[in-house]
């Protein structure tokens, strides 16, 4: 009993900042998307409205249309991450000349700030100054205006994310290579099996949990992202790069429609949260069971 509530003790702390930045926040977010509120009105009080945030999301054509390019984005940025991410780190289990120089010139973007990377990018995708129009301008002949082109911004944001996020996946995925047992690989060879054959039927079922985690960590930042986007373009041209968490930005501070927005982060947390229990349900519990 004694050693139980010293175990308690220790874990005081981390329930009590669990509890405050994010127990707390949630339910108050819920709280507010059951309202009407503009802190900023004349007459800032909350007014219960029942659903009707809610109910106005289903007929909002600005938020269905976000929610639509959302998961476009989210779909091509994380599946390009995952492959970059997994090719990268089976080169980095070999040894190579400047290996270390490589690995730490790669995991560079991961400690620039979201709002740094936009600002690179916008610079660098400036058709007047940029690296990246000139260079496409010169080879290829072709003008990259961003500002101009939905599909080029769009494809461009998918870019960006791939640059700053791959690295983390990377990491992850060394992490789960370095641990796996050398005896399966070895028995695969004697038997002839092929490199495809290995992957398919030994690496990727060995590595499946850690794959799923960096899915999850990568969905979930995908989906909320706003500063990278902001910064490049806006969320333009038009609606083209309007991500949600955009859209939740243009809702919440432009127009101060705070109960309206906290419904859209209510909606967008029970979608991120469906899709990653049906991940896990579909890739991970079946095996536990037959395990």
């Amino acid at each position: 009993m004694h050693s139980q509530k010293f175990g308690w003790l220790l874990l005081s702390p981390t329930i009590l900042i669990l509890g405050l930045f994010g127990i707390f926040p949630f339910i108050y977010v819920v709280w507010v998307s059951f309202h009407q509120w503009n802190p900023f009105a004349a007459n800032p009080l909350m007014v219960f409205n029942w659903a009707s945030n809610y109910r106005s999301l289903v007929f909002d054509q600005q938020f269905l249309a976000s929610l639509g390019v959302t998961i476009a984005f989210v779909f091509f940025a994380v599946v390009s991450e995952l492959v970059l991410g997994y090719m990268l780190a089976q080169a980095l289990m070999k040894d190579f000349p400047g290996k270390a120089f490589f690995r730490t010139i790669h995991t560079l973007p991961l400690i620039m700030a979201p709002i740094i990377v936009g600002s690179v990018w916008k610079l660098m995708t400036t058709p007047s100054i940029g690296i990246i129009p000139y260079l496409l301008r010169t080879w290829f002949g072709y003008d990259l205006n961003i500002g101009q082109s939905a599909v080029a911004a769009f494809v461009i944001t998918i870019i960006m994310d791939v640059w700053h996020w791959t690295p983390l996946v990377t990491l992850s995925l060394i992490a789960a290579l370095v641990s796996l047992p050398p005896d399966p690989f070895e028995q695969a060879q004697i038997d002839g099996a092929g490199k495809s054959q290995i992957f398919w039927h030994i690496t990727l079922p060995l590595i499946r949990p850690a794959l799923l985690a960096t899915v999850f960590i990568r969905l979930m930042d995908a989906l909320r992202t706003v500063d990278e986007v902001l910064m490049l373009t806006g969320g333009g041209p038009g609606s083209a790069t309007r991500y949600i968490g955009v859209h939740i930005f243009r809702e919440v501070f432009p127009k101060t429609n705070y109960g309206y927005g906290s419904a859209i982060s209510v909606i967008v947390l029970y979608l991120t949260i469906v899709v990653c229990w049906l991940l896990y349900v579909g890739l991970i519990a079946p095996r536990t069971k037959r395990g």
